[in-house]
């Protein structure tokens, strides 16, 4: 686990949970979101955790690296997932419209969401494998003969 004052920082193999120890998520400091995202990425993590627990405000500048992170991880079949219990900053997450986007109560809603999504994309790559095979032909069935 990493610390720095802005954020704490805890990794495992299948998800980071980046937990935001400042009481706002704004111009003044949200760059350092964007760069544990950015960093996290290029660790190949997919699957991430911003717990906002902490934060009573959030601007535009916030809710952008929001977007970002979400963006960041769908592109790669992974989650995006933002904990907060505060109904202002709920709603104001709402009213973005992200797309794609996760809101959970709990980190452990939000570590059971990753889960369910990395199975459900297991799941899809085996469908995806079975109707490759179904009713199609290999190349070894082709007119050579």
């Amino acid at each position: 686990m990493s610390n720095n004052s802005f954020y704490s920082l805890e990794q495992n193999e299948s998800y980071a949970i980046i937990t935001w120890n400042e009481l706002s998520l704004t111009q003044s400091n949200s760059e350092e979101l964007e760069l544990v995202i950015r960093n996290l990425f290029k660790k190949e993590f997919a699957n991430m955790i911003l717990n906002l627990n902490n934060v009573t405000e959030i601007d535009g500048f916030g809710v952008s690296c929001i977007r970002k992170g979400t963006k960041i991880c769908t592109n790669e079949m992974g989650l995006f997932a933002v904990v907060t219990k505060n109904e202002e900053i709920q709603d104001r997450l709402d009213l973005a419209k992200i797309e794609d986007f996760t809101l959970l109560n709990t980190v452990k809603e939000a570590v059971d969401a990753i889960y369910l999504n990395d199975l459900e994309n297991d799941f899809q790559d085996s469908d995806e494998d079975d109707q490759e095979y179904e009713g199609g032909y290999s190349e070894s069935e082709s007119d050579d003969y």
